[in-house]
């Protein structure tokens, strides 16, 4: 089992990673990113796919057109752990340059 992130390491990630917020009500980050078009929010979502079933581990998302609201957290961990903020940092990388 991967470990709960307390609360200083998350506040510490959040104070460095532009854009992520913890989700008020739950052990969560989020963040939203808007796109040029559909077909660019596409495109991250589905380099952000590849990724995360490489390392097995799967955001929870929402897409209306041209945005992707993403929400992490490790559910068997109960919270925030080492391996949201790794794939939140590969998340930030795949949008560099994408955003509308």
């Amino acid at each position: 089992m991967v470990k709960k992130l307390g609360d200083a390491e998350k506040a510490a990630f959040l104070e460095t990673a532009t854009g992520w917020r913890a989700v008020e009500g739950g052990d969560a980050i989020a963040k939203q990113f808007v796109f040029a078009d559909f077909i660019a929010a596409w495109g991250f979502m589905s380099r952000v796919a590849l990724y995360a079933e490489k390392i097995d581990h799967h955001p929870e998302w929402c897409n209306v057109y041209k945005t992707v609201d993403i929400t992490l957290t490790t559910h068997d961990a109960d919270g925030v752990t080492e391996r949201d903020l790794r794939l939140a940092r590969f998340i930030d990388d795949a949008a560099n340059g994408c955003e509308g």
